[in-house]
C-alpha cells in the first residue's frame, strides 16, 4: 500500500499551525511548537538511542518558510533558527495520525523534568 501524499499544505501564521491535507482524505493541523519538538534532526534526536534532547520553551515559536526537498519531504524554517529537521511526507502523516498520544508523551516528558506548560494538567495523577 502506497504511503499517503499530502494535496495540500498552508501555513496559518496568526495561529502558529500547519494544515497537510492527505489523498486519503485526512487533514491535520500541526502546531508548529508541536513540530519544533517532534523535529528529526540531531539537535532534537541526538545521534543515537537515549540521545534526545528534551525541547523546551517553544509553545511560541513558529515557522518562517517551508522548503519543497525533492518530492518526498519539506524543510521547515522556524523563527527560532532551527531548520535542519526535514519532515518527509510519511513522517508528517505519522505526526498528524498519532498527534494526541505524541503530544500528551512531550507533555509528560515535560512534566517529569521539572518543566511547566500550559497545556499540562494540573493534576499530575491525570496525566496518561
Amino acid at each position: 500500500m502506497p504511503q499517503p501524499q499530502p494535496t495540500d499544505i498552508k501555513l496559518r501564521r496568526k495561529s502558529r499551525l500547519l494544515a497537510i491535507a492527505f489523498d486519503t482524505g485526512e487533514t491535520f493541523e500541526l502546531p508548529c511548537e508541536y513540530l519544533r519538538v517532534y523535529s528529526q534532526s540531531a539537535e532534537v534526536t541526538g545521534h543515537g538511542p537515549g540521545q534526545e534532547v528534551l525541547q523546551t520553551g517553544k509553545q511560541q515559536v513558529n515557522i518562517d518558510e517551508i522548503t519543497p526537498v525533492g518530492n518526498y519531504a519539506v524543510k521547515l524554517h522556524f523563527d527560532d533558527g532551527h531548520d535542519t529537521g526535514i519532515y518527509t511526507w510519511e513522517r508528517l502523516y505519522d505526526l498528524g495520525k498519532h498527534y494526541d498520544a505524541y503530544w500528551q508523551d512531550y507533555l509528560n516528558r515535560l512534566l517529569k523534568a521539572g518543566h511547566k506548560h500550559p497545556d499540562i494538567q494540573t493534576d499530575p495523577q491525570q496525566l496518561i
